[in-house]
């Protein structure tokens, strides 16, 4: 056993405690930052789904196959650089579609009007439209079916003109907006790159309103530090306090044996000595006593005697404690104990490890002040990725172009304006047209169908039927007189329209036009869009723009000559080496208790080799289990009593002869018996006397006797361990205190570490990340390349084409409604000749 808790406290020596954890990350470990940055944004522009979007599907595709060849580098390539030098076929070969487009719409402009004047001269001589000659059965139905064929075209071309109504105004509605959008988007720009700079009066905004915002980890790390010391003393209380109060409570309980060993021993020293000595009195008296009782009970006078005589002579001394082991020696070896004052020693002990927070309090104020001065130089290290921020020189380039783009612009936008009002204009007096033929459609075949249900003699004439048909030919006049006009509108959206989707909007969508844009040779100098916004020389527009569409910052882009790197001004130890150095390097002594002093373990060892251990508490057990006279005395007592009432009453038997009935006895036997009587009662009272007076008092000295043995024999086999131990167990924790409480100092102080440098890393992640994206961000620069993307062909182009693709369908139909039409009106004029 011994050695079994000599291993264990060797391995706590050398495993003192278990690794404390840190504490896990609080959500108030989360630094908040006021989402104050850049006030000027470019907001991003997304396609919204329409209930038109099938259509603009179907232009799309209509156009793919109008158009099918890719973006003409080379003959952009010329157009830009020697605009002379273009070639017509060039043209013609790359818009071959568009070509055959317009060859169909100059047909269209030129027959459609002819037909119409040669159906007028035919209406003039009656040679076409007129009245039926005969009447067939297979005329009404011939008439059904051209009025549904009317019905048809007419209900398509009313769903055309809807369209082309809705697309319409939808392009007038976007236009205006989109227009203006323009300008805006390259002011905001401007605006962007001038709020980056951090000097005056933009001083709230910009890089240094990032910079401004250290203060906020700055307050959470020295509001950190206020509490820190007294968090780390408590901590390293807490941590020892167990093993500390154990050892202090084992030194108590060592230190009570000891005083409760040395009381019992003297107990056991003083109560022996005085059962030895009141044996030594009490044997003479005793001896004599039972002479006495034995002459009484062998007197022949005594009656019924005999019983009692065995009794008598049996009366003799018990328990002999001369013969037990002396303790002498062990009270000599114990002698002046206890030399030290163990109670005031725990106290001091104990008072010196609870007052271990406030000592650390005292041992940290210096060290938490340092830090504080760490945090201020700090604070001017940060200052310095505002001050080495190279922007406002290198943006220059960008905001001159941005402005000389806006100025140019301007006459542009205004002409664009104008002619869309224009285009809106006719096409919505067009569409107008078109329905008033609808209206004429419609009214005529209402006419003529009632004419014709009310007449009763095909041959005859009826109003109602020639209205009609005059209303169907009205329509008919209409559709002659502006289906050119109607052409020509829908072949000059449709050419402005299809080349914006097919040579702009296609390859803009599949970033065909950065690469061309990109290829060195394409764009005349005076367009090298590179050098103009100062971009890196290493990279070109469709890098540039990917770069700044995943978040890149403005100086990753422009031509900086690497003179700035964000990501070496972001790295943590630059700001956090000093603070962490500090915490890292500072030790304190804490944790020096001292339990037991020199003197305390002198008599704690003196104590264990007392010898208390040693003494045959056996014996002692042994001696008390004998009684300290071998007869009870009052039960002799008793006896005597007992036989005295007997000698008193007369009665017969004893020692002396018996005599005869009727012969008188030479004594009184009355008399005889009631000195007996008398002698018995007074040997009665004398044994009780001698009980009460000599042996109780004994007993009581046995009794206390046999407490202090039962303790002392409980303690001695395990006195010398439980010295060893407790001995073993204060040196142990005497030594381990200092190195445990230095081990979660170092523990504390680490996480303390860790905690604060997570709050700089969180400012210094969040400055890049408002850098990057908000501040000096490049993704306005991608953002408005994709709005006017977006602009341009999901919300003007889309609608624009669907417009002439509707007006088309209209135009296209309005064929077959001159045909379904003039053929209709036959039927609603009265047959010339009946046949039978």
């Amino acid at each position: 056993a011994m050695r079994a808790a000599g291993l264990l406290l060797a391995w706590a020596l050398l495993h003192p405690a278990a690794t404390q954890q840190c504490h896990p990350a609080s959500p108030g470990g989360v630094l908040r930052f006021t989402d104050r940055h850049a006030e000027i944004r470019v907001p991003a522009l997304h396609r919204v789904p329409s209930s038109l979007d099938p259509l603009y599907g179907l232009v799309r595709r209509c156009l793919d196959l109008i158009q099918q060849n890719p973006l003409p580098t080379e003959l952009l390539r010329t157009a830009l650089n020697d605009p002379g030098s273009v070639r017509t076929s060039q043209v013609v070969q790359y818009e071959l579609g568009y070509v055959v487009c317009a060859a169909v719409a100059l047909l269209f402009t030129v027959a459609v009007p002819v037909a119409g004047m040669c159906f007028c001269y035919c209406r003039s001589r009656r040679r076409c439209g007129g009245r039926l000659r005969a009447h067939r059965r297979s005329l009404g139905c011939r008439r059904r079916c051209l009025l549904a064929c009317l019905s048809f075209t007419s209900l398509t071309i009313l769903i055309s003109v809807t369209c082309a109504f809705v697309t319409n105004q939808r392009v007038k509605g976007q236009m205006e907006p989109g227009l203006g959008a323009v300008p805006a988007t390259l002011r905001t720009l401007r605006q962007h790159l001038a709020n980056v700079p951090q000097v005056p009066p933009l001083s709230c905004q910009g890089v240094q309103m990032v910079v401004d915002k250290f203060e906020v980890p700055r307050k959470q790390i020295i509001s950190d530090l206020g509490g820190l010391s007294r968090s780390v003393g408590l901590s390293i209380h807490a941590q020892l306090k167990a093993m500390t109060y154990e050892a202090l409570a084992d030194l108590q309980d060592r230190a009570g044996d000891l005083q409760t060993s040395l009381h019992h021993l003297q107990i056991l020293d003083r109560t022996t000595r005085a059962l030895a000595a009141a044996r030594a009195e009490l044997e003479p008296a005793l001896r004599e006593r039972r002479r006495r009782v034995v002459a009484l009970l062998d007197d022949p006078r005594c009656t019924s005697c005999a019983s009692v005589l065995g009794r008598a002579q049996s009366l003799e001394l018990g328990a002999d404690y001369g013969k037990v082991p002396s303790v002498e020696k062990v009270l000599k070896a114990l002698d002046g104990l206890p030399r030290s004052d163990f109670a005031e020693m725990i106290r001091q002990g104990n008072g010196t490890f609870n007052s271990i927070p406030e000592l650390t309090v005292e041992r940290m104020a210096q060290v938490i002040q340092d830090l504080r001065h760490d945090l201020a130089r700090t604070a001017e290290k940060v200052q310095s990725i505002a001050d080495s921020f190279p922007l406002p020189d290198y943006t220059r380039p960008v905001s001159e172009a941005l402005v000389k783009a806006e100025d140019r612009s301007q006459p542009y936008l205004r002409e664009v304006q104008r002619f869309e009002r224009y285009r809106w204009i006719a096409g919505t007096v067009l569409c107008s047209i078109i329905l008033l033929i609808l209206a004429c459609n419609v009214t005529g075949m209402a006419l003529g169908a009632y004419g014709l249900s009310k007449r009763e003699d095909p041959s005859d004439y009826e109003c109602r039927g020639e209205a009609g048909a005059k209303f169907l030919l009205v329509g008919v006049g209409l559709a002659f007189l502006f289906s050119w006009l109607l052409i020509l509108l829908v072949f000059a959206t449709f050419l402005v329209g299809g080349n914006i989707q097919t040579l702009v909007c296609r390859n803009w969508i599949n970033q065909e036009i950065y690469k061309f844009i990109d290829t060195p040779g394409n764009l005349p100098p005076s367009m090298n869009l590179t050098r103009q916004l100062n971009l890196r020389r290493d990279s070109n527009l469709t890098s540039t723009y990917r770069e700044c569409k995943s978040g890149a910052g403005l100086w990753e882009v422009l031509q900086l000559d690497r003179s700035y790197n964000l990501d070496e001004h972001l790295k943590s130890p630059k700001y956090t080496a000093e603070f962490q150095k500090r915490l890292g390097d500072f030790t304190a002594h804490l944790g020096d208790v001292r339990l037991l002093r020199s003197e305390g373990r002198q008599d704690l060892e003196t104590f264990a080799r007392s010898g208390v251990d040693e003494v045959d508490y056996g014996r002692f057990q042994e001696e008390m289990k004998i009684p300290v006279v071998q007869t009870s005395l009052p039960g002799l007592a008793r006896n005597l009593e007992g036989l005295q009432k007997m000698q008193v009453s007369g009665g017969a038997g004893g020692r002396g002869p018996s005599v005869p009935t009727g012969t008188s006895s030479p004594r009184c036997p009355p008399q005889r018996n009631s000195t007996v009587a008398g002698l018995l009662g007074a040997e009665a009272r004398a044994l009780w006397q001698m009980q009460n007076s000599t042996v109780q008092s004994q007993e009581a000295l046995v009794a206390k006797l046999g407490e202090s043995v039962e303790f002392l024999s409980r303690l001695a086999p395990h006195l010398k361990e439980r010295v060893k131990k407790t001995l073993a167990t204060t040196a142990s924790v005497e030594a381990r205190l200092p190195v445990q409480a230095q081990q979660i100092l170092r523990q504390e102080l680490g996480c303390f570490t860790r905690k604060e440098l997570r709050y700089f890393t969180q400012y210094l992640n969040w400055v890049g990340q408002t850098l990057r994206e908000d501040v000096a961000s490049c993704q306005p620069l991608a953002t408005a390349l994709d709005n006017g993307r977006v602009i341009l062909c999901d919300r003007i182009a889309d609608p624009w084409n669907a417009f002439w693709f509707s007006l088309g369908c209209c135009t296209f139909f309005l064929i077959p409604n001159i045909i379904f039409a003039v053929r209709l009106t036959k039927h609603f004029r009265p047959i010339r000749n009946r046949l039978m």
